[in-house]
């Protein structure tokens, strides 16, 4: 049913595949598995265990090591590479030491184990008017590889239950909330543009690069993991340092029977029609408000009638709708809805499914949409 939806095509019932990477991993490490599905070891294996169906782009992610990835290596050929990892309690602690031409780089990360996710504790450029140089040769040394075979093993293990997502790439702009973080980033646009021009360009390039490289070794899905956020991501700046990722990007996939999605966090409404007119293939993870600023049957009006939304689940209702009765009025309202669009809507979870999420709510989620979807 899933490549139906990459097809457009009318699907038996609406598909539910939903997303519990960090739920599952959560309550794995802390021995906390209801005790009904205790035996499983991994998202997918609960995935397949409720019957539902897959299009993930963290199936065969590690939420130790990264937010995102898993299918592509970064390679540097002249920059020196050191990651001093180091335990602090339960947390592990990341350092990453770049040595460039140009000087020296860090960054610092930290799993934390109470909460399973990733931070990021120092970034990448801290006084940037003395380290665009060395940033530069970092990105323009870096490219990726695409594990080819890693995919293969993924896909045989989900077998006909869904599709896997490369959820590998980055827009620029992303990029640079990578390096410094959204606010920083916005400075390092407006006092260096030249400079930052001349980063996004080799960043870009190498992105796409990539992308050929997953689609010519048959990934369906690509997926660029940028949280598109109007708050963090707005309409002049998608346009000035992504649209062009996206658009070439899209045009790529489309070239090797692929589409191209980008992961949305957040309010999209001001993004939704130039992200439409791009050619990208849909947005993964809309929620309604607070989380997002519109209804997913308002998304579908205001793009593409080829435009796929996948979400309608987030914190917001796994925690504000506490019994069976409440969920199955939220899921019958939504299906209601969603149904004419039921050719390119997956029902799912935005970013995740919160780890203090109770195994009932996840299973009346499921015996809801067995009803009415």
């Amino acid at each position: 049913m899933v490549k139906n939806i990459l097809l457009r095509m009318q699907p038996k019932h609406i598909v539910y595949a939903p997303n519990y990477w960090q739920w599952f991993n959560h309550h794995s490490s802390h021995d906390s598995l209801p005790e009904e599905i205790a035996h499983l070891k991994s998202q997918l294996d609960v995935i397949k265990y409720l019957g539902l169906e897959v299009f993930s782009r963290n199936i065969y992610s590690d939420p130790k090591v990264s937010w995102f990835g898993g299918l592509a290596r970064e390679i540097w050929n002249n920059v020196e590479c050191l990651c001093e990892e180091t335990i602090e309690g339960r947390d592990l602690v990341y350092v990453k030491k770049y040595q460039t031409k140009k000087g020296k780089l860090q960054e610092k990360l930290r799993y934390v184990f109470s909460e399973s996710t990733l931070v990021q504790e120092e970034f990448l450029l801290n006084d940037y008017a003395n380290q665009l140089e060395a940033l530069y040769e970092f990105i323009a040394d870096r490219c990726w590889e695409f594990d080819a075979e890693k995919f293969e093993s993924e896909k045989i293990k989900v077998g006909e239950d869904g599709v896997i997502v490369a959820g590998e790439v980055y827009s620029p702009l992303k990029l640079l909330h990578f390096l410094a973080g959204p606010i920083e980033a916005t400075y390092l646009m407006m006092d260096f543009p030249k400079e930052i021009r001349k980063i996004l360009f080799v960043h870009e390039k190498a992105q796409l690069d990539l992308v050929k490289k997953m689609v010519k070794g048959g990934v369906l899905a690509v997926m660029a993991m940028d949280n598109l956020d109007t708050a963090f991501h707005p309409p002049t700046y998608v346009e000035k340092y992504s649209a062009s990722f996206y658009e070439k990007a899209s045009r790529i996939c489309h070239e090797h029977g692929a589409l191209f999605f980008i992961h949305a966090c957040g309010s999209q409404r001001d993004n939704l029609k130039l992200i439409s007119s791009l050619g990208v293939d849909g947005l993964e993870g809309v929620g309604y408000p607070p989380l997002g600023d519109f209804g997913l049957d308002e998304a579908m009006e205001l793009t593409r009638d080829d435009f796929i939304i996948t979400g309608g689940i987030s914190a917001m209702e796994t925690r504000k709708l506490k019994n069976r009765k409440q969920i199955f009025e939220y899921v019958e309202g939504l299906f209601k809805r969603m149904k004419p669009y039921a050719n390119r809507f997956l029902f799912s979870a935005g970013c995740n499914t919160a780890i203090d999420t109770s195994w009932a709510i996840i299973k009346w989620f499921r015996d809801a949409w067995l009803k009415y979807g």
